[in-house]
């Protein structure tokens, strides 16, 4: 994946935009999702494309439990609802939010008391509750996968506790959606047992079917539920990389999840995962919803989103220049700009090892453009433990546009930037998510950071010239004036070491 912005000057990196008023204007962006099932405040440091999360809060309250039955918002969840928006309104005010966004769903519209409530909110927090309906918040929750994943192209199911919907989208839009009442909480109204139910939701999707249209495409999951279930996917298969967006499943695989499921015990399940005993609840009813969509849509694949409505809204407030940018190499700039030792050198870096890897695609570039920015980012990390910390960095952290095995890649990568071994590193078995290629190759991005940022301060490009030629394994490096007196015993070490990387003969001219 990479975004290509229309500009006449754009480059590998783009310009500098971070202190363009419009995008600096991000910064510090409030939401708040009151949902059937949770509130939860986020506040985006909204300056960098792929979202920094600067606060995170969530309220399991139960807001829509039991209003199929009554009609009404459940009294408890009321209450609890009111003193989080309580809360979370002070501290939008400590931390200098001028204007939050507060965003209710399915509960709050579909409720006959829903009104009276935005009412007793305005009045006891000052917060102005936007009630959006169904076609608005799959719009929204649709905007946020794409926030995370701007070449996705497939259906977003996006559930919540009273609703589920769903919405197409692809070439960076939202297109046909569509809204519907399989929330678990709605199920829990359905007379009749599993295959009452069963019935049910089959009827409803392929109702939902005929509005989006869906051609056995990918189905990108958005809700809480949702990533219960995929995280008990990582579980019974031993995935050994817990980061649940981008995470990516096969139907079959995923019905023999659900199947486990419905065997085992939920509590100790609850346990293995540290997921809450109120989402857990729900996940029973999530797993007959998912196991008729699989039936109705056929889906090719199914991923997981981590990004949803609160992360469409970000998407909603973004200027266009912004929106065009790559997610991870603009996260990867941001990350250079706040911790390298020398913000900048991360693109000469870049340049002076593109020789290297002169033929590679698009998405391997845009690997070896994130990792040259990231390079110095960690410098602060003890000595011992920098190649680890580089490494978790790279495969932990919250960044768009970038699936698992980029992840580890990365992160390889970075490793192999402070250390030439990593035999033995306690993060080996996250290395069966690459071939025996790309670990190599991830090796010897590693290893060529590792020299060219040691070379020389701030340009490499001033000491010297690589030139590979790959067919009679030769890698050479010509020196300047300057290079003959910077290529030291450590500088002739590390680039002797790289070209053992690349099964190479090392020459220096």
């Amino acid at each position: 994946m990479i975004i290509r912005n229309p500009e006449p000057d754009w480059n590998h990196f783009g310009g500098h935009l971070f202190d363009d008023p419009k995008v600096r204007a991000l910064s510090r962006v409030g939401v708040v999702d009151v949902g059937s099932n949770s509130v939860r405040m986020v506040v985006f440091d909204g300056a960098a494309r792929s979202p920094a999360y600067f606060y995170n809060e969530k309220i399991m309250c139960g807001l829509g439990k039991g209003l199929a039955e009554t009609g009404r918002l459940n009294p408890e969840g009321k209450v609890r609802a009111l003193l989080a928006l309580k809360r979370f309104a002070l501290l939008a005010k400590g931390m200098g939010i001028a204007n939050m966004t507060v965003v209710a769903t399915a509960a709050a519209r579909e409720a006959e008391d829903g009104p009276e409530f935005q009412a007793e909110v305005k009045a006891q927090t000052g917060l102005s509750l936007w009630v959006v309906d169904g076609d608005e918040e799959a719009r929204l929750s649709a905007q946020g996968v794409l926030l995370g994943w701007p070449d996705a192209q497939g259906v977003v199911c996006d559930i919540g506790g009273n609703s589920m919907e769903l919405a197409r989208i692809g070439e960076g839009r939202v297109g046909r959606r569509a809204t519907s009442p399989l929330g678990p909480f709605r199920l829990m109204q359905v007379k009749g047992g599993a295959k009452e139910r069963a019935a049910h939701i089959a009827k409803v999707l392929k109702t939902l079917q005929d509005e989006v249209r869906s051609e056995g495409e990918r189905i990108y999951l958005v809700g809480g539920s949702w990533r219960v279930i995929a995280r008990l996917d990582m579980e019974r298969r031993a995935y050994p990389l817990t980061v649940l967006h981008e995470y990516r499943m096969q139907p079959k695989s995923l019905l023999d999840t659900i199947a486990w499921i419905r065997s085992s015990d939920l509590a100790v399940l609850r346990a293995r995962t540290g997921t809450s005993a109120e989402r857990m609840d729900l996940v029973p009813l999530a797993c007959e919803v998912l196991e008729q969509l699989i039936a109705v849509l056929k889906p090719s694949e199914i991923d997981v989103s981590a990004y949803g409505i609160r992360e469409g809204l970000l998407f909603e407030v973004m200027p266009d220049t912004l929106r065009r940018r790559d997610p991870l190499i603009e996260a990867a700039r941001m990350a250079e700009l706040t911790s390298a030792r020398l913000p900048g050198t991360g693109k000469k870096l870049y340049e002076f090892l593109l020789p290297l890897f002169s033929g590679a695609g698009p998405e391997r570039l845009r690997l070896i453009k994130a990792a040259c920015l990231l390079h110095d980012t960690t410098w602060r990390a003890h000595p011992d433990y920098r190649a680890e910390a580089c490494f978790d960095n790279a495969t932990r952290a919250n960044l768009g546009g970038l699936d698992h095995p980029g992840r580890v890649f990365l992160g390889l990568a970075l490793l192999h930037r402070y250390k030439n071994n990593r035999a033995g590193s306690r993060m080996e078995q996250l290395f069966r998510l690459l071939t025996e290629d790309d670990i190599q190759q991830a090796e010897v991005l590693g290893k060529a950071m590792r020299f060219g940022a040691m070379f020389a301060a701030g340009d490499p490009a001033e000491a010297g010239k690589l030139e590979w030629t790959a067919k009679k394994r030769v890698l050479e490096l010509q020196l300047t004036a300057v290079g003959r007196d910077l290529y030291g015993e450590v500088a002739q070490a590390r680039f002797q070491s790289l070209a053992l990387a690349l099964r190479a003969e090392g020459r220096v001219i």
